[in-house]
């Protein structure tokens, strides 16, 4: 399948391919929309949502459209695709969200609880798919996992039970670690659940936790700066912002001889040392495995929020060897990739 993707820089939109909704007696709106449309021979429009930058999301969205593909639906004959890029901007994401519900898409596929929860009050009446988000119900995303009401379902990445595990993987590769630097987003609230979860976490490990914030990607310089001499290792909690700029915060951190950690295999990019968490690709896979049940009717309240299944552990061996860490063979023969 070569799939032609037609992003919010490629120019004007075909909207009379997709059409409109008609709604019946100025009645709220009915969820069984793409039933509705393609009985009408409308095709079903799908929004993709990238919280962070069109060319990190690439990978992500290739897996949604093959699994979409998988499950029946071909991009420009049974379902239309419109693809969005948030920058890292929490804002940004529902003034998108917003844009794709006056092009009355059929669901909207998005990541991160910020983003999430601004594109939910941008388009109330939209069904929203969660590709991943660290706490659905605590951020108020949905109002259980098991039945998540309203228009929004999707996964949960579960990133603060796994915050342990990765200080762990660092104790085993980093000698004497002693005091470990937590990253994160100040400007994003849904981040503090895993911010507070690894501090947690280090102090049960008998580790001193150190907290560096920024909130604009002008900001990160110096808060990795500010760790000079103070910290032994570094943990980034996984944030839209902190994506985009995972280049820039691992090759800062190498600079500054800190290994690394972060949630996801795909921030190693650029000096990151190890990474554990949930298998992103499988995420979005699962995601557009729930976004076939929507255009086929159901509602998303009627679908429960899943979990991963799937867990990653990356390891760079490069990283390792040019901060002259020896990682030990039991942690090597462990890994699921080992980047030589």
């Amino acid at each position: 399948m070569s799939p032609r993707y037609r992003d919010e820089w490629a120019g004007t939109f075909d909207v009379k391919r997709r059409g409109f909704f008609t709604l019946l007696g100025g009645a709220a709106v009915s969820w069984p929309l793409a039933a509705r449309g393609q009985q009408a021979g409308r095709i079903p429009t799908v929004g993709l949502l990238s919280s962070s930058t069109a060319a990190i999301e690439r990978p992500r969205r290739d897996a949604f459209l093959q699994k979409l593909g998988e499950l029946g639906w071909v991009e420009g004959r049974s379902v239309m695709i419109e693809v969005r890029a948030a920058e890292g901007s929490v804002e940004r994401a529902g003034e998108i969200a917003a844009e794709l519900a006056r092009l009355k898409v059929d669901a909207i596929v998005v990541s991160g609880d910020a983003q999430v929860l601004a594109a939910k009050r941008a388009a109330p009446d939209t069904p929203i798919v969660i590709a991943s988000a660290g706490d659905p119900v605590g951020q108020g995303l949905v109002a259980s996992l098991a039945r998540p009401g309203g228009n929004v379902t999707g996964l949960s990445v579960q990133l603060i039970d796994t915050a342990g595990k990765r200080i762990e993987l660092l104790q085993e590769i980093v000698p004497g670690l002693r005091r470990l630097a937590i990253l994160s987003n100040s400007a994003n609230p849904a981040v503090a659940l895993e911010r507070d979860a690894a501090q947690t976490e280090a102090h049960a490990s008998g580790l001193e936790a150190i907290r560096s914030d920024f909130r604009r990607a002008e900001d990160i310089p110096s808060a990795i700066e500010q760790l000079n001499g103070r910290a032994d290792a570094l943990y980034v909690c996984v944030d839209p912002l902190m994506i985009a700029n995972r280049v820039r915060i691992n090759g800062l951190a190498l600079a500054a001889r800190l290994p690394v950690v972060h949630s996801y295999r795909d921030n190693l990019e650029g000096g990151g040392m190890i990474s554990y968490g949930p298998d992103i690709l499988d995420l979005y896979r699962r995601a557009a495995g729930l976004v076939d049940k929507i255009l086929r009717g159901t509602k998303p309240a009627d679908i429960p929020v899943e979990q991963p299944t799937k867990f990653e552990l990356a390891i760079s061996l490069r990283t390792a060897k040019a901060l002259g860490l020896n990682v030990p063979p039991t942690l090597l023969a462990r890994a699921d990739e080992v980047i030589e």
